[in-house]
Formats: structure tokens, sequence, C-alpha cells
């Protein structure tokens, strides 16, 4: 288990190439609410944002975002998995989140993720609400040690 405050040139190849991970937020009451996400990593930190697919709130109103609003501390998993348990691996990012309110800030986000994500150049409106989680602590695994 390796835990340092930044993250190394192999865990940064890692977060390039995963596809997915869980954002783990929660409550002012500490109960956690964890969703599967698309990020992109970008200048030292992580982006994630709410896309078009139907919700049963509006972006501001998801669990999430209000989660994030009342307490900004976060958990994202990164992790691979394979039948073939020589290949597992995971990287967790401890964070601090927040909703990008820079304008700039959040166009470079949403250029990225569309770049990342094919899907995102319909379903990602050019308005997104985007979260940046500003690591802090960074925990990797790889049964091949090479996180």
């Amino acid at each position: 288990m390796q835990t340092e405050m930044t993250i190394t040139p192999e865990q940064e190849r890692y977060l390039v190439r995963a596809r997915v991970a869980r954002l783990a937020t929660a409550d002012e009451r500490g109960r956690p609410h964890i969703v599967p996400v698309c990020f992109t990593y970008e200048q030292g930190s992580l982006y994630t944002a709410i896309d078009l697919k139907p919700k049963a709130a509006s972006p501001t109103g998801l669990r999430r975002v209000r989660n994030i609003s009342q307490n900004p501390q976060v958990a994202l998993l990164i992790d691979h998995y394979e039948e073939e348990w020589d290949n597992l691996s995971y990287l967790l990012v401890r964070a601090t989140a927040s909703v990008v309110d820079c304008e700039d800030e959040r166009r470079r986000a949403v250029r990225a993720l569309r770049a990342k994500y094919e899907q995102y150049r319909t379903l990602l409106g050019d308005d997104a609400l985007v979260i940046r989680l500003v690591p802090a602590q960074v925990s990797a695994w790889a049964a091949t040690g090479c996180l």
C-alpha cells in the first residue's frame, strides 16, 4: 500500500487510461453516497461533470452535488478487475471537491471530458455543472506492485 500527497507518473498514467471511477461523498451527518462517474485528470486535478442523461433531480439537486456543498471531503476509487487476479489494481484518491465556478476552467474541463468520452460530445452541455477534485492523499495497490 502506498500513501502520498502527490500523484506519481505511474499513477497519472493509470488515471489517464481509466474510463470509469466511483465517487464517494458523504452528507453533513457522514452518511455515504457513491456513484459511478466518468472523469478526466488535468493539471493535477480531477474533473467530473453532470451530463444530459435523464436524472431524478436538477444538477444542483443531485445528492453528490448537495453532499459536496455540505462536506467537500470525497474519495474517488479507480480500479481494474480481471478474473486473473494477478492483474488487479486500484487507485484511491481522497480529495477536496467543489463545483467549478470559473468559466474558463469549466470550459477546459468540458473540452477534456468530450475529448476522452465520445458520448460526451452530445451528452455534455456547454454549460454543464463540473466538479473539481483536488487530491489530498493517494493510496495505490497492484498485484504486480507497479503502482
